[in-house]
């Protein structure tokens, strides 16, 4: 199953639009699709409304990818579990956000390694037929700690305790 993200701040129709659309090259995979005030009417995907943390990790850990916007929350869900990541970062540009922060994020993840990143709708298209078919990541991702590592604990300690 695929699940695509959006988040709970607001519409992204722009993603949702490009996914419904490709959905019916997906071999039939099961796409699940976060839809939230939306006014794009979907024909081909399996949508949901609001979801309670519960009922949002059982999708999440359901899915074999997850497409999203650059949400930290969804990135570091995915990174805890090694779920291959697709990101559409939303554009302040097209009132998606308030600002290009998703950008830079996108940026980030992507020179790491963390994620696949498309910053446009034909790349996502791209890329989710590829990591669909098995290619570019859709096996194994990165895999962070869910808590900070003991070095990195044990620093913030030393600094908090060091009386500066």
């Amino acid at each position: 199953m695929i699940f695509v993200t959006i988040g709970t701040q607001a519409p992204f129709d722009r993603l949702i639009k490009a996914i419904d659309e490709i959905a019916p090259q997906l071999n039939g995979e099961r796409v699940v699709a976060q839809v939230f005030e939306s006014s794009y009417q979907v024909k081909n995907l399996e949508t949901v409304g609001f979801l309670s943390p519960d009922e949002f990790n059982t999708y999440f850990d359901e899915a074999r990818l997850v497409v999203a916007h650059a949400g930290m929350g969804t990135i570091i869900s995915a990174l805890t579990q090694a779920k291959p990541l697709l990101i559409l970062p939303r554009l302040a540009s097209m009132g998606e956000h308030r600002n290009d922060h998703q950008i830079a994020t996108a940026k980030k993840m992507q020179d790491l390694g963390y994620v696949q990143v498309a910053f446009d709708e034909q790349e996502l298209v791209s890329k989710l037929l590829k990591m669909s078919a098995g290619a570019n990541g859709s096996a194994a991702s990165p895999q962070i700690r869910k808590v900070a590592s003991d070095t990195l604990i044990s620093s913030v300690r030393g600094y908090i305790f060091s009386n500066k």
